[in-house]
């Protein structure tokens, strides 16, 4: 049986994803840095749902990424049907202000590498009776988010590469589908630096199991977006409406800092 290769997957979504796979008996391969968390992981899964759970531990933010993992998957003979570009970060603060690191970090992962693996594997997922990309962009997508600047603008990217590829591959078994969380309980706020609206954010927050779901029943349905939670859907679809100044507005003040 083919595998659905996910990204990301040692926490969060990315994790949440692999699981509502697995419980519906599709192999996984696990892609994320921590070989541990990743090994672990693998392993429950095997035992919980009885299916095949393979890993490899890189970082996606290395630029030939995307080569080792297509090299590694052929050398093993994984074959892949479903493509997960969960893997991504965001960090907040003042545009010019962003560490370097983390700057060009940002775009690799959050961009060039999930548009990367999307080509890499496309030729192998145009071979199959049916194949799906699922690539994980944010509400943040739909509007310009200050403070979190570069962060909304990689997801824009995500979400037009997305639209654009579904285009593209109507009459082909391979779908494209860009799921759009809003707040969910994952580790994004410690990493982008946003403790200060932990509180807040956690009260709107889905679980990633819900948004897990959502997002497989949607990838299936061949939906081109999936925005999970009434709430994430109402505000994405009136960014869209709305003058732009009007959720730029109250998204400055949501995420101001200081100084």
């Amino acid at each position: 049986m083919p595998y659905a290769l996910i990204t990301g997957a040692s926490g969060g979504i990315g994790l949440a994803i692999a699981r509502e796979l697995a419980s519906r008996k599709h192999d996984v391969i696990l892609i994320a840095r921590s070989e541990d968390q990743l090994r672990k992981h693998a392993e429950e899964i095997r035992k919980q749902y009885g299916v095949s759970a393979e890993y490899l531990a890189l970082d996606l933010a290395n630029p030939n990424a995307s080569i080792t993992i297509l090299e590694w998957a052929t050398s093993r003979n994984f074959s892949i049907d479903i493509l997960v570009n969960n893997a991504g970060f965001g960090s907040w603060g003042k545009f010019h202000e962003i560490p370097e690191s983390e700057f060009r970090g940002m775009m690799q992962l959050n961009m060039i590498a999930l548009a990367e693996l999307c080509r890499a594997f496309l030729p192998q997922l145009l071979k199959q009776s049916k194949a799906y990309i699922l690539n994980v962009s944010s509400t943040a997508a739909y509007q310009a988010v200050p403070t979190l600047s570069l962060y909304a603008a990689t997801k824009a990217f995500v979400l037009l590469l997305t639209r654009g590829l579904n285009w593209e591959l109507k009459g082909t078994q391979v779908s494209a589908s860009c799921l759009s969380p809003g707040p969910t309980s994952t580790g994004f706020i410690d990493r982008a630096n946003l403790q200060a609206m932990k509180d807040r954010a956690e009260k709107f927050s889905m679980k990633p199991e819900e948004v897990a779901r959502i997002a497989i029943e949607g990838m299936y349905a061949r939906k081109p977006e999936i925005i999970p939670g009434f709430t994430n859907w109402l505000s994405a679809k009136l960014a869209e409406i709305v003058p732009k100044f009007v959720p730029e507005q109250i998204a400055a003040n949501l995420y101001k800092t200081k100084g």
